[in-house]
């Protein structure tokens, strides 16, 4: 990967993203609603609200950078777009990598918004530091982001992009330990979810709401949905078409 084409890349994608609106209040309005909503449904729960808005601090970015990511892909292939930039001496993972940053500087302005809203207006309360929690957030986003990029290779329409979801998307969030502990999970059940990244990143965030230090758990937990990343931008590099029939 170049440096330079690299940089070229994350700015012209940050800047289509400063230039659509929609997307932005998709970005940041939309979590704090959603935040604000549950803040109202548990409204004299507050040890629930902080147990599920710690977790949806980070349930937010993966989804809806999923989706962004997905149609925002599909859209630089039905176009033309993509299949001008890759004459270009912008490469595949150029490309995948720019998104990747991109999105993850747009989740890190997502993440402290919602962060923001959620500690200082709603009053949750975790043990661990609103760092930690941002950057668990920015993770989950940029896993967001690759799954998306990845899943958009075998979409035709933006229709299909989004059908994604249920397969891809809501497995993790039902798996991840939100309603019911893993361990109280059937083991077939169990298994499954050990082997989904959402899980680690849920486990991340619990680890910050119960200690106030960053255990070797989160760190390890941390890594591995890094890893995810890693793993699911260089698939989505394989399978990039550079246009839908």
């Amino acid at each position: 990967m170049s440096p330079r084409i690299l940089g070229a890349t994350i700015t012209r994608i940050l800047r289509q993203l400063l230039h659509d609106p929609r997307t932005i209040a998709m970005l940041v309005v939309v979590p704090a609603l959603l935040l604000a909503l549950l803040y109202f449904m548990f409204d004299d729960q507050p040890m629930i609200f902080d147990r599920i808005a710690l977790i949806m601090l980070g349930v937010f970015p993966f989804v809806i950078m999923f989706l962004v990511t997905s149609i925002a892909m599909l859209r630089e292939r039905t176009t033309g777009t993509l299949e001008r930039l890759l004459t270009t001496p912008l490469g595949r993972l150029d490309l995948l990598f720019g998104y990747g940053i991109a999105f993850g500087i747009a989740a890190a302005v997502q993440a402290s918004v919602a962060a923001g809203l959620a500690y200082w207006l709603f009053d949750l309360d975790t043990a661990g530091s609103t760092g930690l929690v941002i950057l668990i957030a920015v993770v989950n986003a940029v896993l967001g982001v690759a799954l998306g990029l990845f899943c958009s290779a075998f979409a035709r329409t933006e229709f299909q992009a989004v059908q994604f979801m249920p397969v891809v998307a809501v497995p993790q969030i039902l798996l991840c330990g939100l309603f019911v502990s893993r361990e109280q999970m059937a083991g077939w059940l169990e298994a499954i979810s050990d082997v989904l990244p959402l899980s680690y990143a849920v486990e991340a965030l619990q680890e910050v709401g119960a200690n106030a230090d960053a255990t070797a758990t989160l760190w390890r937990d941390l890594g591995i949905v890094a890893g995810c990343v890693v793993v699911a931008l260089v698939l989505a590099a394989a399978t990039l078409r550079r246009r839908t029939a």
